[in-house]
């Protein structure tokens, strides 16, 4: 848009501003002008409008005397008492709110607010509405979000309501939690000024809004973007009011041009904040329908479309600064033109600081009784007594190291949440306030914990646990845990690959910055057992399950997907997703469903589909379901989501594994199986191996090595298999042993085999990682991968390269 307009001694349009500007209208506007500037020629949409300058604001106060009355009652201010900070905050705001602006500075702003008006689109009969919001000349930067510090204030209109609203704003640069923050972070008061951002609505109170990270919150995984979305505008989100949907979108593929949306996740959206047309007041609440709330915000297209400008807006940001810089986005769609549009864009301020040297791993050392669970934040582990509040009066009375326990935060609580020990709230998502202060604080955080404020009790002891992946737990109780600091300065990167063993997707991200070369096995079932919970075949046979019970909580879990079918194929595609993106384009090898007949039948619907065997472990299990009729279209349904993951998401990093394989017959009647569902060995690079599991496999290794790409040892059933021993009965487990002469020269045996056909082989038993003696004999056997349990890889690293320095040195001395 071409600025027609001039800027004026205390005025400045957005397109006339750039990110060098921030001493003059501070972060929040200069990044707008940036966007505005440099972003919008590239599609991206920003609201039109202008700031009032850092000037202004120090003209004000020192027009009116202000100045002086700020700087006496802030020298008497102790931060570290809230009832002394609340009245000395409370004291300048109110000098503040109720001194009127110079004559000259009010002309000024009512003639931009006008001079918007005729720029703007809206009905020439009706009053512009306006966003206004507070932008200080210390915020938004790198190292320092000073995340709702000041106010916004949505739905203003007319001129009257404009100026009062502008000095309201002015206020907030002392609101207590403003004080508190600067005085932490080392900001001089007097050296901090207020702009102010007024900005054309966008009418998302019709649409949706929210905000979007170009960094995973949790891990600092850089590869992803995260998006929150709600109905209404989009202050319910950033304030954590409401429990919003989620989204997932890889980088890599998105810029391939693939459909990059690796997860999603429904959130309860029980409330929107839409206009009020009455009453004096410029928003209000009001509850979602219930048919919204079952459905996600926001389409898979418009996600996808704010994913690529989230990857624009970080791209430009990174080449101003030099280095990357992940962003935090607030979005908007307006309901009524159902464009989408950036409202705010500013630095991500706490994973981009982490050093990458260091690994920090929590890890509970026992375990109790969960008490509660919602959205961990971070990854960290804290312990204290319960201390509900449920409003801001109360906030003088809670003690250092409480777990604050509330239906929501907002800054004015920030004063005291630097106290706690953790955090736990009852809504909001992964980029609410309470999440984004509780990572800048370096505190662990739950969200979205329903009735967290009547299921925890006052003075009540608990342990609040972000350490177990992407659900965030309550536990009754003071639990030991530990803290594993680890350099990965000097680690060594053997030739031999290290892969890993993985099965919940939601660790993945945090999981992928310890030393690796990909996922030797990613276990389905985990997905199918904690994600899914519905046996395959009950979503395909849905019409004819005649069990009430049955039939109302599947339709509750697959709510809002038409096609059961599709229920199943979504869901493990997302997981599956999730791993591949977090380690790509590493190889991560997916091995089939492995449940048993006993473990089917557990899973919800599942009882009329499986078998009763006296014997599961050897019984109807891995490959022989995959083409027999009482499975084979559930199988289907894998091979679908395998499709998805690799053909529409781009993650062609995806290998397949088949367990079980008795025969190399059962193999090729499996793979063909595939085919028909468009996963051909060899199409687009497709790897099929084989689980190592079995005698069988060891003896008609060559065999086997005709019609697969390579092999996974299973040292687990294996040795069972070799040893006849169940390793789960307590009269003889005590003979299991993987070490044994005869399970180690069938694994020998094989590698040998592969080594000769050309095929790659590794192992993904559990051997390895509980005894690194293991896996030096596996270095001398000339295995290619090793795959290991997460929390055995960095030891057991050193232990292979010490087998490879060893083995190096013998043949040199033996030539």
């Amino acid at each position: 848009m071409a600025n027609v307009q001039t800027s004026t001694a205390y005025i400045r349009w957005f397109d006339d501003l750039t990110i060098k500007d921030v001493d003059t209208v501070g972060g929040k506007n200069a990044s707008l002008g940036e966007l505005i500037r440099e972003l919008q020629p590239k599609g991206i949409k920003v609201p039109d409008g202008f700031a009032t300058t850092a000037d202004a604001f120090c003209y004000f106060l020192r027009d009116s005397g202000l100045d002086t009355f700020i700087a006496e009652t802030l020298a008497e201010i102790d931060v570290h008492d809230v009832a002394s900070l609340q009245k000395g905050g409370n004291a300048i705001r109110q000098a503040i709110v109720t001194q009127p602006l110079p004559t000259d500075l009010e002309l000024e702003i009512v003639d931009a607010y006008t001079q918007l008006r005729s720029r703007s689109v809206c009905d020439p009969d009706a009053l512009l509405e306006v966003a206004v919001r507070s932008s200080a000349t210390a915020e938004d930067l790198p190292d320092a979000s000073f995340a709702g510090q000041q106010e916004t204030y949505l739905n203003v209109r007319g001129e009257s309501d404009l100026l009062q609203t502008c000095r309201r704003c002015f206020a907030s640069l002392y609101t207590d939690r403003a004080i508190s923050y600067r005085i932490d972070k080392g900001f001089d008061h007097q050296q901090v000024a207020l702009s102010i951002g007024v900005q054309e609505m966008v009418r998302s109170d019709l649409g949706a809004a929210g905000v979007m990270f170009t960094i995973d919150t949790e891990s600092g995984f850089p590869d992803v973007i995260l998006i929150n979305s709600a109905y209404g505008l989009g202050e319910n989100v950033v304030q954590g009011a409401v429990i919003p949907d989620e989204f997932y979108v890889f980088k890599p593929t998105l810029k391939q041009g693939f459909d990059a949306i690796v997860r999603k996740k429904l959130g309860s959206k029980e409330f929107k904040l839409i206009y009020d047309t009455g009453g004096g007041r410029m928003t209000k609440n009001v509850p979602v329908d219930s048919s919204d709330r079952h459905r996600f915000s926001i389409s898979d297209s418009e996600v996808l479309q704010l994913a690529r400008w989230g990857q624009i807006i970080e791209t430009h940001y990174s080449e101003q600064a030099g280095t990357p810089r992940p962003m935090d986005i607030e979005w908007a769609k307006d309901g009524i033109t159902g464009d989408l549009f950036i409202v705010q864009a500013r630095p991500e301020t706490v994973q981009s600081q982490k050093s990458l040297d260091c690994l920090e791993q929590y890890r509970l050392l026992s375990q109790g009784k969960v008490l509660a669970t919602g959205r961990a934040v971070g990854s960290k582990i804290g312990t204290g007594s319960v201390h509900c509040i449920t409003d801001v009066s109360q906030l003088s009375g809670f003690q250092k190291g409480e777990v604050l326990i509330a239906e929501k935060t907002d800054p004015d609580w920030e004063p005291v949440m630097k106290k706690a020990a953790a955090i736990v709230t009852e809504r909001g998502g992964r980029t609410c306030h309470a999440a984004i202060v509780s990572r800048e604080l370096g505190l662990p955080a739950v969200v979205g914990v329903e009735k967290a404020t009547h299921a925890l009790k006052d003075g009540q002891a608990v342990t609040v646990s972000c350490s177990e992946g992407d659900v965030g737990k309550v536990y009754e109780g003071t639990l030991d845990f530990q803290v594993d600091r680890i350099s990965l300065a000097d680690l060594p990167r053997p030739k031999t690959q290290v892969m890993m063993n993985l099965a919940n997707p939601e660790q993945a991200f945090s999981l992928a910055a310890v030393p690796n070369d990909g996922v030797g096995l990613a276990r389905m079932e985990f997905i199918i057992n904690d994600t899914i919970k519905i046996h395959p075949m009950a979503l395909l046979n849905f019409e004819k399950i005649d069990h009430w019970n049955t039939r109302s909580t599947i339709d509750t879990l697959t709510r809002g997907f038409a096609d059961k079918a599709t229920f199943f194929v979504d869901r493990l595609a997302q997981g599956i997703a999730t791993i591949a993106a977090a380690f790509y384009p590493k190889d991560v090898i997916v091995r089939m469903s492995d449940f048993k007949t006993n473990e089917y039948a557990n899973l919800i619907g599942g009882e009329p589909f499986e078998p009763r065997e006296e014997n599961p472990m050897i019984g109807f299990r891995g490959a022989a379901r995959y083409y027999h009729p009482r499975y084979k279209e559930a199988f289907g349904l894998e091979c679908r989501a395998i499709r998805k993951v690799r053909e529409e998401m781009g993650l062609i990093n995806v290998k397949l594994m088949i367990p079980f394989c008795r025969t190399a017959d059962e193999g090729r009647q499996v793979q063909a199986v595939m085919a028909q569902h468009g996963l051909e060995r060899g199409s687009n690079g497709l790897e099929i191996y084989v689980m190592c599991e079995l005698p069988s496999n060891v003896f008609n290794a060559e065999e086997f090595a005709e019609i697969f790409d390579g092999f996974s040892i299973g040292s687990n059933d294996l040795t069972q298999l070799i040893l006849g021993v169940d390793r789960d009965s307590e009269i003889v487990a005590n003979i299991f042993d993987e070490r044994n002469p005869a399970v180690v020269s069938a694994i020998e045996s094989v590698i040998s085999v592969a080594k000769a056909k050309g095929r790659k082989i590794g192992i993904c038993g559990q051997a390895p990682s509980d005894y690194p003696d293991f896996a030096q004999m596996l270095v001398k056997a000339g295995i290619d991968s090793i795959s290991l349990t997460p929390d055995a890889i960095l030891s057991t690293t050193v232990k292979i390269d010490e087998a490879e320095k060893s083995l190096k040195e013998r043949i040199c001395q033996q030539s």
